[in-house]
């Protein structure tokens, strides 16, 4: 694929983009990258808009949501561009990580909502997103660089960081974090198990509307929880006739819907004040006090944002801290 070598002005990159044929489609969709020797380049990626050729290994990354901001630096690769997702910059969940591999990352707008002309001018020699965030601009796209796209987010979150590994040529790498992670969710998860009698958990969420979200199995959280072997609510599982549905929305009157042995709650942060004051009716509400469960408050940009491997070893800490298990750190 062939991309620009150097950009100036913001107009006349525009202009250039336009002119340009994206070299990297084809007509299987697919998410998983071809069979290629661990870390050899040149190498074709197959995605979920078609084949992308990766003619070296990526020195400069663009992430165009905080998930693949998060496997980028995961997998110990030079990020120069990301989206701002609630708040701007990098998280501080990152650590040290955004210091190695990050130092001089820049913001190319907010997820859903990028700059072209920044994208271009950082040079990237990859790009990785999503069709849910930005089909609309995949031919741009990969006029300016390899672009690798995944379907979705969310709950897809292991898969995606297995084909952002095979982007970057650190399968291995991607399979160990994978693996590392898993074997300390079934630690905590049997820790906890064995300390609180198998405990139901259950996670509901305050996100400024007038429900309450119950998350199932098939979310992030729900993920998480069930790689630690945790028992859930029976209404928090699949939803039987949406397998994609991630949540169950309940009103005040139905809150013994979130019942269970502990209850995880989660309220989104907004600079409104919005979910606090769509929370009120829920926790002021005499059947609040009805529920049987322990009750947890919860970070919300923690268990809610990062969908990642960060974010679930986040989610980790905050199990073994309530059921006061150790916190068997990879």
């Amino acid at each position: 694929m062939k991309h620009f070598a150097r950009r100036t002005a913001a107009i006349s990159v525009v202009a250039a983009l336009a002119l340009i044929v994206p070299a990297c489609s084809s007509d299987e969709p697919d998410t998983t990258a071809t069979s290629t020797e661990q870390g050899a380049f040149p190498r074709t990626i197959e995605h979920f808009r078609g084949s992308t050729e990766i003619p070296s290994q990526p020195k400069r990354v663009v992430a165009l949501d905080n998930s693949f901001t998060d496997a980028t630096l995961l997998l110990e690769s030079p990020l120069v561009g990301y989206v701002d997702y609630r708040e701007p910059g990098l998280p501080d969940y990152l650590g040290s990580t955004r210091d190695e591999f990050a130092a001089d990352a820049i913001s190319v707008g907010t997820v859903g909502a990028v700059s072209l002309e920044k994208i271009a001018a950082l040079q990237p020699d990859l790009i990785i997103s999503a069709e849910v965030r930005d089909g609309k601009n995949y031919e741009q796209l990969s006029a300016i660089a390899p672009t690798v796209f995944t379907q979705t987010t969310g709950p897809t979150w292991k898969a995606n960081i297995r084909l952002v590994g095979e982007a970057l040529g650190k399968e291995d790498l991607a399979e160990q974090k994978i693996g590392e992670y898993e074997a300390r969710a079934a630690s905590v998860g049997s820790a906890v198990n064995k300390a609180a009698n198998n405990p139901v958990i259950s996670v509901v969420r305050f996100a400024g509307e007038p429900t309450a979200r119950l998350y199932r199995t098939t979310s992030f959280s729900g993920i998480v929880l069930e790689d630690a072997g945790l028992a859930r609510p029976s209404n928090q599982g699949p939803d039987p006739a949406d397998p994609g549905n991630i949540m169950m929305k309940i009103s005040p009157e139905l809150i013994n819907e979130a019942d269970a042995d502990v209850i995880f709650v989660s309220t989104w942060q907004d600079p409104e004040g919005k979910s606090a004051e769509a929370a009120k009716p829920f926790l002021t509400s005499p059947l609040w006090q009805t529920l049987r469960g322990r009750t947890v408050d919860v970070d919300d940009s923690e268990w809610m944002s990062p969908v990642s491997i960060q974010g679930a070893h986040l989610i980790l800490d905050d199990l073994a801290d309530t059921f006061g298990v150790d916190k068997s750190s990879s």
